[in-house]
């Protein structure tokens, strides 16, 4: 029996026994039904058998299953002030433990310095199932936060302890890697067509083109409190060649390639499943660990890429275009006397030109045609610009796309003008994609690199779209 599988059927036992523990269990006896939800929360937090604890979890959770909007709001806001840091208690213990520092004060510092509510999280996860019943609730939670409800800032408190929750809970070494291919599970494969966010699957035969010829691959994060639910999968295309457009990629009648003979493993598709796993970083682990299991499977492949939007680009760009038009420049679409027509570099432009501007304004609005090699050259100077220069207070990308491969140590190999050929991508990024490279002997260098000084790891071919455009001498006559 391999390692993989001695561990999970410990997991597997350890769950199958909780919900054996909780049968013949009546979870609303003694009228918990009846009770309001502020007592059963008292309830759980005070009570010190596994057994009875259980009953009430599972009571509590069966109130926020399916919870009108009142039921819910009264429910964070219970976490968010019933359940509070007491911060007179927890200045008092710091205080104790700085004049006299020993085990039982700094015990007492740290039961002070927690809020109640993350306890209350902790009992109400020990019933069997619970998991994810909580990430969905991360998800309702988030839900209002966008809405910017009145509550909001009280609910950030909330989400801060959610969020310190779950990186424990779903750590990387509790994840499970998993290859889906056409034998999963039907259950899991539905879950795939669901959650899939990058490029849409319309039906059953369509996701079979993606998991079942011998030139792709599919690879899914689980975690044992949620073995039917995947967390974050990849989607792979095995190449000779990086495809020029996605289409490419997602072609039916393409030549199908046998796996031996790939090059090249093209991830084209990253799809993160629970929204109320928002901000729970495991990609960079996924995208590490299918690379290592395809050279290891497949030692014929060389390099490791991927074929990723640009989804940030053109909100970019419009604020670009506003600040334009506020300071009395020429907005994209008017018209430019003596310009170069979209499409044609201008002398010296640089790389965010109101030329350039207004060609991808265009191209995202489906208002121009595809341009020539000179225009695709002027977006492509665009997105690397967008990518490379333009940062965040914090001075990382404004591109989450960017920021997520980039942090994981990939390096921005190559800009792709019209690889996006389906609608979402034009009016995302004017059709614009990137390829970044996991050169594994250096991913550990670019991400330190990254971390300590947000220095970008780039090809020779994208910083030379950085460089300025080189101006021809006129030669005397």
């Amino acid at each position: 029996m391999s390692r993989t599988r001695f561990l999970q059927d410990i997991l597997e036992s350890v769950f199958t026994r909780e919900a054996r523990d909780a049968e013949g269990t009546d979870p609303f006896a003694d009228g918990a039904d009846a009770q309001p939800l502020e007592a059963l929360c008292d309830a759980l937090l005070t009570e010190r058998g596994e057994i009875s604890g259980n009953r009430i979890a599972a009571a509590v959770l069966a109130r926020l299953d399916g919870a009108d909007p009142e039921v819910e709001r009264a429910f964070f806001e219970l976490l968010a002030t019933r359940y509070d840091l007491d911060a007179a208690a927890a200045v008092a213990a710091a205080e104790a433990y700085r004049d006299a520092p020993d085990a039982r004060r700094l015990a007492a510092l740290v039961g002070h310095v927690e809020p109640r509510r993350q306890e209350l999280l902790r009992r109400l996860n020990r019933y069997d199932g619970a998991t994810g019943e909580l990430v969905r609730l991360r998800a309702r939670l988030h839900e209002r936060l966008r809405r910017r409800t009145p509550d909001a800032a009280a609910l950030e408190r909330v989400d801060v302890d959610f969020r310190h929750l779950f990186r424990a809970w779903f750590n990387r070494g509790f994840l499970v890697l998993r290859e889906i291919d056409w034998a999963t599970p039907a259950n899991v494969l539905e879950k795939i067509i669901e959650y899939e966010a990058v490029h849409a699957i319309n039906s059953w035969e369509a996701l079979r083109a993606r998991l079942a010829p011998p030139d792709r691959r599919c690879y899914a994060f689980f975690h044992p409190a949620m073995p039917d639910e995947p967390l974050i999968f990849v989607e792979i295309a095995l190449v000779r060649e990086m495809p020029a457009t996605v289409r490419e990629v997602l072609a039916s009648e393409r030549e199908i390639l046998p796996a031996e003979q790939a090059h090249t493993a093209v991830f084209y598709s990253i799809s993160n499943c629970q929204q109320g796993l928002a901000g729970i970083s495991f990609g960079n682990s996924l995208i590490k660990r299918v690379a290592a299991e395809l050279q290891v499977a497949l030692p014929n492949l060389e390099r490791f890429r991927t074929l990723s939007p640009v989804p940030g680009l053109m909100r970019w760009v419009a604020a670009r275009a506003e600040e334009s038009r506020q300071d009395g420049a020429v907005a994209p679409g008017e018209a430019v006397p003596g310009a170069a027509a979209p499409g044609a570099a201008a002398p010296g432009a640089d790389a965010v030109s109101p030329e350039a501007i207004e060609l991808a304004t265009a191209l995202a609005s489906g208002t121009a045609e595809a341009p020539d090699e000179a225009g695709r050259r002027m977006l492509a100077r665009l997105v690397a610009h967008y990518l490379v220069v333009a940062k965040r207070d914090d001075g990382a990308p404004l591109d989450p796309v960017a920021r997520f491969h980039l942090g994981n140590g990939a390096s921005l190999d190559a800009v792709l003008p019209e690889a996006d050929v389906f609608t979402r991508g034009r009016h995302q990024s004017a059709g614009a994609m990137v390829s970044y490279l996991y050169d594994l002997p250096r991913v550990t260098v670019n991400h330190e690199s990254y971390a300590s000084g947000r220095q970008v790891a780039l090809s020779s071919e994208v910083r030379a779209l950085l460089a300025p455009p080189r101006r021809l001498k006129r030669r005397a006559s």
